[in-house]
């Protein structure tokens, strides 16, 4: 059983994966109108910090799921590891 469960949340962290990079185009195709917006704006402070604000949601969007997979997958591995027999000398 454990080793279905291991299976399916490797799949399910390979589709992560995929979705992450995903992910990552929508931030940058997010994070153009910003930019412009503020070049249009001529610079001003309410208009660099509203831009940045912006930026930072985006960023958020893209680095907590980056945490999050890379927490699973150490989860995983230990489990893996923990599964599989260990090689001793005789």
């Amino acid at each position: 059983m454990t080793g279905l469960l291991s299976t399916l949340l490797s799949a399910l962290l390979k589709i992560g994966v995929v979705a992450l990079i995903l992910n990552e185009v929508r931030g940058l195709v997010l994070a153009v109108p910003v930019i412009y917006a503020i070049y249009q704006s001529g610079g001003t402070l309410i208009a660099i910090w509203i831009g940045f604000c912006s930026l930072a949601g985006i960023a958020l969007s893209v680095i907590v799921p980056m945490i999050a997979m890379k927490k699973v997958q150490k989860r995983l591995d230990r489990a893996n590891m923990a599964r599989q027999p260990a090689l001793t000398p005789r």
